[in-house]
């Protein structure tokens, strides 16, 4: 990214977008002071005037603020529905911001009535969108729905790809409105900002850009900064009303498409003349975004199932071919297509020690020992893996005709075997809807504007290759385990041939390690479970509150112990199953805690193979999670809760729900619980969020899969 890139971007992600101390003119707000239903600000330009300030909210809208308040979620709308205001029908619309109440008034319309009729349509959209079968058929499907909810001429689902940009995948026109479909739009188009508004507040309308914001009225100043985040009135930044007068739009409306928390994409909706929504519309085009974001997410998934059930096909038959007495060095020499094939390479290469096989388009056998050399020790723990090898190794432009992406395991073998699997440069064009690299004026006062240009604006983008998938990683490190399975099952074949006389004090010898490594599992076993015994012992004439922390040390303990337990199992002492351990852990935990939560507690764990200390810190945090939960959740008692351990690109997420009491305030707390969690969240390099289960609490915990190099 260029100086001048980086300075827009800058500018745009410092915006106060949520604080903007005015609203879009064809609404009415009322802030209200909760304790004493008093009015203390407005802000609008039809049936409003000072008059109002220091009125009753039931006297104004025949509504008490002591009876909204309960009702209000910790982050979003509630639907008050129709109210009369100065003699009219309005739809209104509540949410609290800081200590306020606010409410907000829209105009009603005839044309979305929610009545029958209309769920009825609702039902019948949502199945046209579940028979679709590709992710291209579903968003050219949601197009044409969105299209029909809102009248909009123009409507695009727009997915945001891995660099913040987004691409548009499916587009639906009614007039002569110029098509972006398969156009790129730059990351800096929608600030972060704006991003985590999109989350928050699902759907946007501008019914025209060429409004006058009506400031907000207050007896004082401090209202002009209330929070309007959860605004379906909002007024929005003067540098989007310019872009969208840019592209020659006169109203705008926007959905988000929420998928497990995170923004995937948006349904953009345009129109060339003033177009207001009606409350009711918004709300269905809401409860559409969502059903489009759990198709979406079924698609995702369905693809990445089918594409691991691929691999795991190829990679039996590929394997089959290593027979009992076929030495490693000849399988490479002569299942390199195969193995080039697995992964939809275009060349496989194999390193060990001085010998160096290749198959398919490779670069030279000199360059190929010098990206041995480079990936040598990365790719030992985890596989290496990278589009753009040119950014990480010095020299690799020149090769970049046959390696400009890389996957590669180092197997560990007395002589360290390197695999690498090459992806050629794949030339492409992204066509951007006007040039992205938009120019900044640098000068003293200089006015932020955005991009006036939204002509076709193509751009080649070399030095790359087809992204390596989530899958295709995880079966590179999986043949290398079955390779290295299978050599040390023909070593041993081999040395039980050629030692026959020596086979009893071989097995003798095998007998002692294995006796070695069921003694050190025993050793390290046994002093956890001292520690856990000297733990129980002081905790029986400790108080209540020191009881209670030694209970949770015998937790965090437990974890630990797990952990140990399961490496002397599994075939890899470096990796493990994540589901498998969080599995045993929590009933184990349970065991603990309290046996009434068996049948309480649900599990939904994605298979997902992770290093061991990372997966010791993960168990840790569902250890503090679920003890948490055990304690507050339901005042002690038993209820309804959730784990679930789920994969968001390379990320893994953890959830830890419950359907209890709810939590008020801040989440947090001063404990040693509390700060481990937070230290462990950290160590992981990922985020703690706490959401309102509506009712309950929900705990996310996102981080990498693998640590961030």
């Amino acid at each position: 990214m260029s100086a001048l890139e980086e300075v827009n971007l800058t500018n745009c992600d410092l915006e106060p977008i949520h604080i903007p101390g005015s609203i879009q003119p064809y609404g009415v707000m009322l802030i209200v002071h909760p304790g004493s239903g008093e009015i203390v600000g407005y802000a609008g330009v039809t049936q409003v005037s000072e008059g109002l300030l220091g009125q009753q909210l039931g006297s104004v809208l025949g509504l008490q603020s002591s009876g909204i308040m309960p009702l209000l979620p910790r982050t979003g709308v509630h639907v008050l529905g129709e109210v009369q205001f100065a003699g009219e029908a309005k739809d209104a619309v509540a949410y609290a911001s800081g200590e306020h109440l606010v409410i907000e008034l829209s105009e009603k319309s005839d044309d979305s009535r929610l009545d029958a009729g209309f769920l009825a349509q609702l039902d019948s959209l949502e199945s046209r969108l579940e028979k679709s079968t590709s992710l291209s058929e579903l968003s050219a499907e949601a197009a044409e729905i969105f299209q029909r909810l809102t009248g909009y001429s123009r409507v695009m689902v727009y997915q945001f790809v891995d660099d913040d940009a987004g691409v548009v995948l499916g587009e639906s026109i009614s007039d002569d409105s110029p098509s972006f479909m398969h156009h790129h739009f730059p990351a800096s188009d929608i600030p972060r900002q704006a991003r985590a508004l999109y989350v928050r507040n699902k759907v946007r309308v501008i019914a025209d850009v060429h409004y006058e914001p009506a400031p907000i009225v207050s007896a004082s100043s401090d209202l002009k900064s209330i929070d309007l985040s959860d605004s379906t009135l909002r007024s929005v930044s003067p540098v989007h009303i310019q872009y969208l007068k840019n592209m020659g739009v006169a109203a705008s409306a926007s959905m988000s498409i929420v998928k497990d928390g995170v923004l995937w994409g948006l349904i953009a909706c345009h129109h060339h003349a003033p177009r207001p929504l009606s409350l009711n519309t918004r709300l269905a085009c809401q409860a559409m975004a969502t059903s489009l974001a759990r198709l979406v997410k079924a698609r995702e998934e369905n693809e990445l199932y089918r594409e691991r059930v691929r691999l795991r096909s190829q990679e039996d038959a590929v394997m089959g071919r290593l027979g009992a007495d076929e030495g490693l060095d000849i399988f490479l020499r002569n299942s390199g297509v195969d193995l080039s094939r697995l992964l939809q390479a275009d060349g496989f290469a194999a390193v060990q020690g001085v010998e160096i096989f290749t198959s398919g388009h490779c670069p030279d056998p000199v360059d190929v020992r010098s990206i041995a050399d480079f990936v040598r020790m990365q790719a030992v723990a985890r596989p290496f893996a990278t589009n753009q090898l040119s950014t990480q190794l010095k020299g690799a432009d020149a090769y970049r005709d046959t390696a400009a992406g890389l996957l590669a395991v180092t197997m560990s073998t007395e002589v360290p075997t390197i695999l690498m699997w090459f992806r050629a440069e794949k030339l492409q064009t992204v066509k951007w809807a006007g040039n992205p690299h938009k120019n900044v004026d640098h000068s003293p006062g200089a006015v932020l504007t955005p991009r006036s240009s939204f002509e076709e604006w193509s751009e080649s983008v070399s030095g790359r290759s087809k992204d390596w998938t989530h899958a295709e990683v995880e079966s590179a490190a999986r043949i290398v385990r079955l390779m290295l399975e299978a050599r040390n099952n023909a070593r041993i074949r081999q040395l039980n041939r050629e030692l026959t006389t020596t086979l009893a004090e071989n097995e003798n010898l095998l007998q002692q390690k294995d006796f070695l490594m069921r003694e050190v599992n025993h050793r390290v076993q046994n002093s956890l479970a001292l520690v856990g015994a000297f733990l129980k012992m002081q905790g029986r004439s400790a108080t209540p509150e020191t009881r209670q922390q030694l209970d949770q040390a015998q937790n965090r303990l437990l974890a630990v112990s797990l952990a140990h337990r399961r490496l002397y199992q599994d075939d890899s002492v470096e990796i493990i199953d994540l589901s498998r351990y969080l599995d045993e852990l929590v009933r184990e935990l349970i065991a603990t805690i309290d046996t009434g939560w068996e049948d309480k507690i649900t599990l939904d764990l994605a298979p997902m193979l992770i290093s061991t200390d990372r997966a010791v810190t993960v168990g840790l945090i569902v250890n503090e999670l679920l003890t948490n939960l055990a304690k507050y959740a339901y005042g002690g008692s038993t209820g309804p809760a959730l784990i679930r351990l789920e994969q968001y690109r390379d990320n893994l997420r953890l959830v830890v729900q419950d359907r209890g009491q709810g939590i008020s305030g801040a989440v947090g707390g001063t404990g040693f619980g509390a700060k481990m969690l937070n230290t462990l969240v950290q160590g992981l390099d990922g985020t703690l969020t706490y959401e309102d289960n509506a009712p309950g609490v929900r705990a996310i915990v996102s981080a990498p899969i693998r640590p961030r190099a």
